[in-house]
């Protein structure tokens, strides 16, 4: 993975969720750009506890050289305002 690649990602308007996948098998779900901070050789990703929060509760440093994938996430539509649907 390049930091231009990430970055790319991480800007993209408007935003759409994803996931890195690492060497190690872990995954990061990237729900929100104010979660995660592109480096020149590493990202420092904010992690919730609640998937709907964009203010990190910890970080982890990721290294590019370890990031193996990117992937898109489903963006969950709000709620309609006659109800949930059938």
């Amino acid at each position: 993975m390049t930091q231009e690649e990430l970055q790319k990602a991480a800007r993209r308007q408007p935003f759409e969720p994803f996931r890195l996948i690492l060497t190690t098998g872990a995954t990061y779900d990237i729900r929100h750009p104010d979660l995660i901070m592109v480096g020149s050789r590493s990202a420092m990703i904010g992690i919730t506890h609640q998937p709907d929060k964009t203010v990190y509760d910890y970080t982890v440093k990721v290294d590019f050289l370890h990031i193996v994938a990117i992937e898109g996430l489903p963006v969950s539509s709000p709620p309609s305002a006659n109800g949930p649907t059938a």
